[in-house]
């Protein structure tokens, strides 16, 4: 029997450049259909974390690296949810560079479950080879639409210093076809963000 066929495959990965619309899209999909939302960038590592990676280029943390992310617990609390129907997750704040807070996530037993951040196709071979892996999606934009809008939120959420966000917007936009080609590699498939909303729905509606 598939993991289909067992209903144990039921996790959307959402992944995509920094800004691309991932968090958008899983917030449309949740006022949809109800599905929850599990927010991989909670799972970033603390500030202080003797394992963070730098970044030559910028001088400062490298958050974009997957190193600044703890994945095995990410991908622990996903099949938990799966398998238990519930999960407790961190609640990271940006600004202070750390896990603030916990909250529980629920899931209905014939719930999609989206799983979105900027390291999400990270746990695409993981999830698979658990059996709960539904579907794998890099949402993308033209990157100097996906610069101003990141650049804009950052701004608007004060994640980090005004400058700390052009500099490292402007380095994303030039790494974000690599970005891209990697998360492919790493088994998600390329789409705009309204094509994935329009097949779920229409698959699940």
């Amino acid at each position: 029997m598939t993991a289909a066929e067992t209903g144990r495959a039921r996790v959307v990965v959402l992944a995509g450049p920094s800004g691309a619309g991932k968090s958008r899209l899983a917030e449309r999909l949740h006022a949809a259909h109800g599905w929850p939302i599990v927010r991989l960038d909670d799972f970033y590592r603390d500030e202080d974390d003797p394992s963070m990676p730098r970044s030559e280029e910028l001088g400062i943390i490298d958050w974009d690296h997957p190193d600044s992310w703890n994945e095995s617990a990410a991908v622990s609390s996903l099949c938990e949810l799966v398998e238990t129907g519930s999960t407790r997750t961190p609640v990271y704040d940006l600004s202070k560079s750390r896990a603030v807070d916990t909250t529980t996530v629920t899931a209905d037993a014939d719930d999609l479950v989206l799983a979105e951040g900027i390291f999400a196709a990270e746990v695409v071979a993981s999830l698979r080879a658990a059996g709960v892996l539904h579907s794998a999606w890099c949402i993308h934009h033209r990157p100097f639409v996906t610069f101003v809008r990141r650049l804009a939120r950052d701004l608007r959420e004060r994640r980090k210093p005004p400058m700390v966000l052009l500099r490292r917007g402007l380095a994303l936009m030039r790494a974000e076809p690599e970005v891209i080609r990697r998360q492919e590699a790493l088994g998600a498939q390329s789409a705009r963000a309204k094509d994935v909303e329009a097949r779920l729905s229409s698959a699940h509606g």
